[in-house]
């Protein structure tokens, strides 16, 4: 202790004596040392020792203005707070659903007219991230919104019908409230329905535990024909028109491509949908042409489109139920035909089959159930349906399964709610390639018909390739995956509707990496129309079947020149002449080399046909001519039109003719 008084004392003489050797200017003073106790006088109270040499002083202070004493545990080192849950934090007031609304619109423009955002793909995404919070936030004015920003960049002449609360802008702003504005989906909401982004890339496909069994390899033995033939009717797109043609939708001004100065023909143009007249004229025609007025159709499938082309804004769920039990009833009263099995279209609902998936978050556990429960009560009176397949359609968006007792196991599927493109509830979870567990449902049903050792025939309307415009990538590419793994000793045949166009399309082993005719799997029939819309002739499709193989051993094709209806009016003699166009064997057969009448006309058959037509190109002309019904509106195809034609057969799914074609000739609309 003594020891350590005597060295601070050393240390104190020796910085006197400095201090007193040098100059100090001005000032007397050179240096100070404070007094080692701290000056308790400066404050009259204090929260402890302040003396102690282990803590800091902590003074009792009160403040002048407000009066209040500050607490010990405001500056306590053994209190200090992690947060500040005394003071007040204030946030923004709630905004009103209008000031968002002002708001967002104000954001968009911003968005539109920034040049830190660069290109017209992230200003588009940009705005749909504003457009999602809207949606959240204040979703009755999502409709509002969508109306502005309409007319404020000129998408549309109709903003205020096409976006308003009762047509799409509900529908968009569910959508919107539920994609992922900012991801795959945002970029394809703005690649098409605004054309402001590329189209993404096809995303990759994880197959892990999809399948539950490996294909068999080899394959089962193939089934032994018949000989015995089933007769099969297909009808497509019918899209009747009531109110043609005095008011019908080629008619009306408000609605019509051209101006309309006087009703069209009594059946129908080609700018028109099917008024009555051509629906019971076609319904008339096909049981005297297909010789089925003794001996009935063994069955019928229709690919899809009752309801006319009217806008959305024009349509009510009154209207399309109307359409519905007309159209059944017509079927069962005059085409003399056993079950029919139907599949939805695209137009075959209110705001033309906007299904949305159970897992929306939407008010009721479907909003479009409505639809599901009248169809499939209409199957089931008509006798097409029993009660147990009736009851899963209704789960199932109006697909389902039905197992014939001849061997032949039919899945109808909805499309609309899968693969279609127009679909505005198909852009929410993009990244998942089957949201509405549509492709599920067909792979299981596929499954179960391998281990019973079934055919099946898989019917939907929109189709799942040929130039790929109009169904989506990554459910296609699906789709082909479970094609592929179940054909051919599976699947026999693919049908398809939508175009209003007769095509087809192959399918091939191995994503179509090698197209050759062994490895051609399976096809699609896509069928002519009834409709004539647009620039299109009238049409159906009848098949020869096996009755044990249910491959097709050929196809007929009939159709209505559309030219000659004007001359039809101002008689009643006359209706319209529904005439023989072709045999698909007969047209197509005489070029496939070792082919017999009793081969079917099969994927490997239509791909030996493919490769005629690259041999000769006169027969391109001529499915070209079938193509459009042998209207005379149907374009030439020669040049480019005749590669694209070919790779569009060869294209099953919307990846491969994305990939493989040419793009701008797929329809001769």
């Amino acid at each position: 202790m003594l020891l350590g008084f005597l060295i601070l004392f050393g240390c104190l003489l020796r910085s006197l004596a400095l201090a007193a050797s040098s100059s100090s200017g001005p000032f007397p003073t050179t240096a100070f040392t404070a007094n080692g106790r701290f000056p308790t006088s400066i404050y009259s109270k204090y929260y402890n020792n302040p003396t102690a040499t282990s803590a800091q002083p902590q003074p009792v202070i009160s403040d002048p203005v407000t009066h209040e004493i500050y607490p010990f545990e405001l500056t306590n080192p053994d209190t200090i707070p992690t947060k500040d849950t005394k003071d007040p934090h204030p946030l923004p007031p709630p905004a009103s659903s209008t000031k968002l609304l002002q708001a967002a619109i104000a954001q968009v423009i911003s968005i539109a007219n920034s040049t830190v955002i660069n290109g017209t793909c992230a200003k588009c995404v940009a705005s749909l991230e504003v457009a999602k919070f809207l949606a959240l936030a204040a979703p009755e004015q999502g409709p509002t919104f969508l109306v502005e920003v309409c007319n404020m960049f000129g998408l549309s002449k109709t903003c205020n019908q096409t976006y308003g609360i009762d047509d799409m802008g509900s529908v968009i702003t569910q959508v919107m409230a539920n994609a992922d504005a900012g991801g795959l989906d945002g970029q394809m909401l703005c690649e098409n329905f605004l054309s402001l982004c590329p189209l993404p890339p096809t995303s990759p496909l994880d197959l892990t535990g999809w399948f539950a069994k490996p294909k068999p390899n080899p394959l089962p033995a193939p089934k032994k024909p018949s000989g015995k033939r089933l007769k099969v009717l297909h009808v497509s797109d019918f899209h009747l028109d009531p109110t043609a043609c005095a008011s019908g939708l080629c008619c009306r001004a408000n609605n019509s491509p051209v101006n309309v100065t006087f009703p069209a023909p009594r059946y129908g143009s080609f700018l028109c949908d099917s008024p009555y007249s051509l629906g019971l004229a076609a319904v008339e025609a096909i049981p005297v042409l297909a010789d089925t007025r003794d001996a009935e159709f063994d069955f019928m499938i229709f690919t899809g489109d009752l309801v006319s082309h009217d806008s959305d804004f024009q349509l009510s769920r009154d209207y399309v139920k109307y359409t519905e039990v007309v159209l059944y009833d017509l079927f069962k009263k005059t085409l003399l035909s056993g079950p029919v099995y139907v599949t939805l279209g695209n137009h075959d609902s209110y705001n033309q089959a906007q299904g949305s998936p159970n897992s929306l978050d939407a008010p009721g556990p479907n909003q479009f159930s409505w639809n599901y429960d009248h169809v499939t009560a209409l199957w089931e009176h008509e006798g097409w349906l029993d009660e147990s397949i009736v009851k899963d359609a209704k789960t199932h968006y109006a697909a389902y399964s039905v197992r014939r007792t001849d061997g032949l196991r039919v899945i109808s599927l909805n499309t609309n709610l899968c693969i279609q493109r127009a679909n505005y509830f198909n852009y929410i979870n993009m990244t998942n390639p089957d949201v509405s567990g549509m492709l599920r449902m067909l792979t299981d049903e596929l499954q179960e018909a391998e281990d019973a050792g079934e055919r099946v025939w898989i019917m939907g309307h929109v189709l799942s390739g040929w130039d790929g415009t109009n169904p989506l990538l990554n459910p296609t590419n699906l789709f082909y995956q479970i094609v592929d793994r179940y054909s051919p000793h599976v699947i026999a045949n693919i049908f398809w509707g939508h175009t209003h166009e007769d095509q087809l399309t192959i399918y091939y082993a191995n994503n179509a990496t090698n197209i050759s005719a062994e490895n051609a799997l399976t096809q699609a029939w896509i069928a002519p129309s009834i409709t004539p819309l647009t620039n299109l002739n009238s049409g159906f499709r009848v098949y020869e079947v096996d009755s044990a193989t249910f491959d097709i051993m050929d196809a007929y094709t009939w159709m209505s020149d559309v030219n000659s209806y004007p001359e039809l009016d101002s008689q009643v003699r006359f209706g319209p002449t529904y005439a023989f166009e072709y045999s698909t064997r007969d047209i197509y057969g005489q070029n496939i080399h070792g082919w017999t009448d009793s081969d079917p006309l099969n994927a490997t058959w239509w791909h030996l046909v493919t490769e005629a037509m690259e041999a000769n190109n006169s027969l391109v002309t001529t499915f070209n001519h079938f193509q459009g019904k042998e209207s005379v509106k149907t374009p030439a195809c020669t040049g480019e039109c005749v590669t694209a034609k070919i790779c569009y057969i060869r294209s099953g799914s919307a990846s491969i003719a994305k990939q493989n074609c040419p793009a701008g000739f797929g329809s001769v609309q």
